[in-house]
C-alpha cells in the first residue's frame, strides 16, 4: 500500500512539472517567435561643423553697429559699443511699428482720418523754433494715416511722430506704455523712450536691437512699401523727399537717418546684397542693420561701403544638408546596422559666421525597410530653419527564430513593454 502510494504521489509530481511545462514552452514560444523585437539604439551624428564658417561682414569699430539676418535671427556682426546708447530719429520707425501695432493698415491703404489738433500744431510750431525737422500741418486740418506716416518716416517729421503717438493711444504717456510693452513682447529689452521722435538723450537701446528694428519695419507691408518712394505728397499739396534715402548705388534701402549732438549720426537700413560677380538677375539676400553713433556723414560712407563689400565677398552658397547625409544610426541587438540619411539637398546663400545647429527628429524603430521615412532634420540658419525629411539607406530585418529563442530577455522584455499596464 505504502510504495503503492509513494507511486501515486511521483506519478502526480511527473504531472504537474509537465503541466508547468507545457505551459512555459506554450508561452516561451509565442512570445520569442511572434513577439515584438527589441528597439534598435539611435545614435545622433554632430553635424555641426558640417557647414563652412565663413568670415562676417565688416563693422567699425567706432560708434555701435550690427547687422541681422531678420529680427528673430542671431547677430551676423556688431561692432563698437554694446551697451545702450543714444538713438536719435531712429525713434521714429519704432513710433510707426507702435501705431502699426494698434492701427493696422495694408501696404498701399489711406488707414484712417486723422484731424490736427491744437497740441499738434503747438508742436509743429515749437519744432521749428528749436530748428527741428518739422513737416507744416495747421490746426483742423484732416490727414490720413498714411500721409502721416509718410511725413515721420520720409519726411523726418517731428511733429507728425508726436501727432500719430497721441492720435493712436490718446495721450504721449499712453503712447510710452504701449511702446514699452511693444518692444518687451519683441525682445527688444535694452531699448528705452521717453518721446516719440528720438530727440531726447534718454531715449537710449543697442546697435543690436536696432537692427532688429529695422527687419521688423521692413517686414511690415505699409512702411515697406512707404519707404520705396523718393518722395511724397501730401495734404495741402506739400511735398517732401526720402530723407532716410542712401547710398542706394551701393544696395542700401535707408529706413531712418538722422543726427543729433547726443546721438551723432544713426542710420537703419536694408542691405541688399549679391556675390561679388554674380550675373545679372541673381536675387539678392538682404541683411538689417543699425549705425549708432557715427561722429560724421564721412565716417558714415566709408563703414558703409566697407560693410557692403566685404557682405558681398563674405556671401556663399552654402550647402547646409546634403542628400544621403546620415544624421542618425540604428544598431539592432542583433548586430544590424543602418543610417537615417537625408532625402534632399539643400543650400542656401547665407553668412555662417558661427557653426549651424541641427535637431534630429527620428523615430523609434525594430525594423525597418530601406527607404523608409524614419523622421526629419531641422537645421537653424541665420536665413531661417530648414526642414528635410530623413530614410533609412538599408534594410533592418527581424534576426529570425533562432535568434529570437536564444535570447529570451531581450524579446520577453519587448513582449511585456508591449503590453499596456493596467
Amino acid at each position: 500500500m505504502a510504495s503503492s502510494a509513494g507511486r501515486k504521489a511521483v506519478r502526480a509530481l511527473v504531472v504537474l512539472v509537465g503541466v508547468f511545462v507545457i505551459l512555459a514552452i506554450g508561452l516561451y514560444g509565442p512570445a520569442t517567435l511572434v513577439g515584438p523585437l527589441p528597439t534598435a539604439s539611435a545614435a545622433v551624428a554632430d553635424a555641426s561643423g558640417e557647414a563652412p564658417v565663413t568670415a562676417a561682414p565688416t563693422l567699425p569699430s567706432t560708434g555701435a553697429s550690427a547687422i541681422v539676418a531678420g529680427a528673430d535671427s542671431p547677430v551676423l556682426a556688431a561692432g563698437g559699443l554694446t551697451e545702450a546708447v543714444p538713438i536719435g530719429g531712429t525713434a521714429k520707425a519704432i513710433t510707426a511699428l507702435v501705431v502699426l501695432d494698434a492701427k493696422p493698415m495694408d501696404a498701399g491703404a489711406q488707414g484712417e482720418t486723422i484731424t490736427v489738433s491744437r497740441d499738434d500744431y503747438d508742436s509743429y510750431v515749437r519744432y521749428l523754433a528749436e530748428r527741428a525737422r518739422a513737416v507744416p500741418f495747421i490746426t483742423g486740418e484732416t490727414w490720413t494715416q498714411r500721409e502721416m506716416l509718410q511725413a515721420m518716416l520720409l519726411g523726418s517729421s517731428n511733429n507728425h511722430a508726436d501727432s500719430l503717438a497721441r492720435w493712436a493711444f490718446g495721450s504721449m504717456d499712453a503712447y510710452l506704455a504701449a511702446a514699452t510693452t511693444w518692444l518687451a513682447k519683441n525682445g527688444l529689452t535694452s531699448i528705452s523712450l521717453v518721446d516719440a521722435t528720438g530727440l531726447d538723450e534718454g531715449d537710449v537701446g543697442t546697435a543690436t536691437d536696432l537692427a532688429r528694428v529695422s527687419a521688423l519695419a521692413y517686414a511690415n507691408p505699409a512702411i515697406a512699401e512707404i519707404m520705396s518712394f523718393t518722395e511724397a505728397r501730401v495734404t495741402g499739396n506739400r511735398g517732401f523727399d526720402n530723407l532716410a534715402a542712401y547710398a542706394a548705388d551701393e544696395g542700401y534701402r535707408g529706413l531712418s537717418r538722422s543726427y543729433t549732438d547726443q546721438a551723432g549720426v544713426c542710420f537703419l537700413f536694408a542691405l541688399d546684397v549679391t556675390v561679388g560677380g554674380a550675373a545679372a538677375g541673381t536675387t539678392p539676400v538682404t541683411l538689417y542693420g543699425a549705425f549708432l553713433r557715427e561722429p560724421d556723414w564721412d565716417t558714415l560712407d566709408a563703414d558703409l561701403t566697407t560693410l557692403a563689400t566685404s557682405a558681398s565677398a563674405t556671401l556663399a552658397q552654402t550647402p547646409v544638408v546634403t542628400e544621403g547625409q546620415a544624421f542618425v544610426t540604428y544598431t539592432t541587438p542583433w548586430g544590424e546596422t543602418a543610417h537615417g540619411v537625408a532625402m534632399a539637398t539643400e543650400s542656401r546663400m547665407l553668412w555662417v559666421t558661427s557653426p549651424l545647429e541641427y535637431t534630429v527628429d527620428a523615430k523609434q524603430l525594430s525594423t525597418g525597410s530601406k527607404g523608409e521615412q524614419i523622421g526629419s532634420v531641422t537645421v537653424t540658419t541665420p536665413d531661417g530653419d530648414i526642414n528635410v525629411l530623413l530614410e533609412l539607406d538599408q534594410r533592418l530585418g527581424d534576426p529570425g527564430p533562432m535568434w529570437r529563442l536564444t535570447h529570451p530577455i531581450p524579446v520577453i522584455s519587448a513582449f511585456i513593454d508591449s503590453k499596456p499596464l493596467g
